[in-house]
């Protein structure tokens, strides 16, 4: 249902994007109309104006029917029945284009009766940018004795250069487009090695109960016979096998929540509770499995109270105690402080254990990290306890962070919303 769900979202996403690209070049290709046609009816005017003048130096009246013509996109001829001198006829175009704003390049000719040619007459820039004189030939017009034609060679470009934020706008669509295309590749490239990787794990995890779970059925049935009851090197033996094997089971265990809890989210059964009792319960039972350690607490104030899950909270503060006992090198003695300070309750777990390289402290929440020091290839565990931790945090909606010490060892610490 979930994957389906997230198919169709990208499904639709993907549709709205090219939908919103196709609209934008539909409406880019209308601006570019509409600019051609304005361009061609402020050449019209332009031109119209020229024949006038040119009319009028010759003490004639321009004719009912328009002398222009269009040959094409950007070709224009006109037809002036008068002769007229080439100066004049640059003059004047020069001077209406620049009334008219058309600032591009455009190059002229005129029809000589005598050669019965077009002869060129000159490019001329308007433009910034010139690119000097070109010769380009003019085809003549057989219907017409006195005109001459206008070329504008550098139209298109010119139209262009006159739209850039729609430009602008399709090309800022097309790199949307494709970062969405490659995010949703990535995404679907994680999301395939996400479950590659819980499979991996599930399986992994499951071959592993089965046998293990006859080893303990075995050895809790051995450790009761009698000769082994008798030999106390046998009873031994038998007891860290069924203590190696608890522990096994039990790392198996955390494995197989993690991966559960990563693809359905846990259900805290948020209650309010008396933070300290929990705290002190943890401590005793983390003295059984390390009695020589020394844990106090720090507290102004017996009474604060906070909204948590009571199980998930415990095993946060069991996790925490556990970790700082095995990566201490001396005996451990841990100092879990409480303080409030700007509608936080902040519970700080300080130890005076190895310490992490500063390059490291960043990582020790990621899933599966372990530091690499002598102290992390002794401890058992796959690095699944902080990574644990950090995850219930996020549940609650809490903050947790780690800091070194200035001597030794490191302080993790737990900010809890909090109101008096």
């Amino acid at each position: 249902m979930k994957i389906n769900r997230l198919n169709s979202i990208i499904i639709l996403g993907f549709i709205a994007i090219i939908g919103i690209l196709v609209v934008q070049l539909l409406w880019t290709k209308e601006a570019f109309t509409l600019e051609q046609k304005k361009l061609n009816q402020k050449t019209h005017l332009a031109l119209l104006e020229v024949a006038k003048k040119l009319h009028e130096s010759n003490s004639n009246e321009l004719p009912a029917q328009s002398p222009i013509q269009k040959i094409s996109n950007d070709y224009y001829v006109v037809n002036i029945e008068n002769d007229f001198e080439p100066d004049i006829l640059e003059f004047y175009l020069k001077s209406e284009f620049k009334k008219m704003n058309i600032t591009t390049d455009f190059e002229y000719a005129m029809y000589n009766c005598q050669s019965n040619e077009m002869i060129y007459g000159d490019y001329i820039s308007l433009s910034k940018k010139s690119k000097g004189k070109q010769s380009v030939h003019f085809p003549k017009h057989k219907d017409l004795v006195y005109y001459f034609a206008v070329r504008f060679p550098n139209e298109t470009s010119y139209i262009f250069s006159s739209m850039r934020f729609w430009l602008v706008l399709s090309i800022m669509l097309i790199i949307i487009l494709l970062i969405y295309i490659y995010s949703i590749f990535m995404l679907l490239q994680q999301k395939k090695y996400s479950e590659l990787q819980r499979d991996f794990i599930n399986n992994m995890t499951h071959e592993f109960k089965t046998p293990l779970a006859s080893i303990l059925i075995a050895s809790n049935y051995l450790i009761k016979q009698n000769p082994i009851k008798e030999d106390k090197k046998l009873e031994k033996y038998t007891e860290i096998i069924i203590n190696q094997s608890g522990k096994l089971n039990n790392h198996i265990e955390k494995i197989l929540s993690i991966a559960k809890s990563d693809y359905t989210p846990l259900e805290l059964e948020l209650k309010n509770i008396s933070i300290i009792p929990p705290i002190e319960e943890t401590i005793e039972n983390i003295k059984l499995k390390y009695p020589d350690t020394d844990i106090k607490i720090e507290s102004d104030s017996a009474n604060y109270t906070i909204i948590a899950d009571v199980f998930h909270f415990t095993n946060i503060v069991y996790n925490l105690l556990d970790n700082a006992i095995k990566y201490c090198d001396t005996k451990p003695e841990i100092i879990i402080r409480l303080t409030t300070e700007n509608q936080l309750l902040k519970i700080a777990f300080i130890d005076n254990g190895i310490g992490i390289a500063n390059k490291n402290i960043s990582f020790i929440f990621d899933k599966f990290y372990r530091i690499p020091n002598e102290k992390s290839t002794q401890s058992n565990g796959f690095g699944l306890g902080l990574y644990y931790v950090k995850k219930i945090c996020n549940l609650h909606q809490w903050k947790i962070n780690a800091t070194n010490n200035p001597k030794k060892g490191i302080t993790i610490t737990i900010s809890i919303p909090y109101k008096k």
